[in-house]
């Protein structure tokens, strides 16, 4: 089975991909099984959840990654240039550790939230163009604005939802209705 058949991608998802598959074969579970699993398998809402291709422009809905390393992951895992939407509200994290991911990855990055000011300072000196902004529906516009063809839009804020929105669950759904708006 080759790595493009997988509907799930990107090195966190393959690496758990050959993770259940080592498990299921154990198990004496039969390769036809196990390769049909894996590519039907559906993504997690939320979780590196793709809503659409507008123009050539992805958008991938990554609200639960609500810490650094669920951000550091889905940034990892991203083949694209990226325009990063992130921010929320400040819990005390160490931003610096997305330096090199975000240098080599991310094109523009789009603030939403209280914590920006934090996020912003500790990736500075990457000079990456930003925009802060004040709700979901001008993140998820000024992405596409800021996008080109073949970008993925990616929201992986790397904190809690709770300056604008009650959980990651409702900022997911209201970049999900921001994105179906365009």
């Amino acid at each position: 089975m080759t790595l493009e058949t997988l509907a799930l991608q990107g090195h966190p998802d393959v690496h758990s991909s050959m993770a259940a598959s080592i498990t299921a074969r154990i198990r004496e579970i039969r390769n036809d099984v196990i390769k049909e699993c894996f590519c039907d398998f559906q993504h997690t809402e939320h979780r590196l959840e793709t809503i659409a291709n507008i123009h050539g422009i992805e958008f991938i809905n990554d609200s639960k990654a609500t810490n650094v390393n669920a951000a550091w992951f889905a940034l990892e895992s991203m083949l694209k240039p990226v325009i990063w939407i992130t921010g929320g509200t400040d819990e005390l994290l160490d931003y610096g550790l997305l330096k090199p991911l975000v240098k080599n990855k991310v094109r523009a990055i789009i603030f939403l939230g209280s914590n920006s000011s934090k996020i912003r300072s500790e990736l500075a000196d990457l000079e990456i163009p930003f925009t802060d902004v004040l709700s979901m529906d001008e993140a998820v516009e000024a992405s596409y604005t800021s996008g080109r063809k073949g970008d993925v839009v990616l929201l992986s804020p790397g904190c809690a939802s709770f300056n604008y929105f009650k959980n990651f669950e409702e900022r997911g759904k209201a970049f999900t209705k921001a994105v179906k708006y365009l």
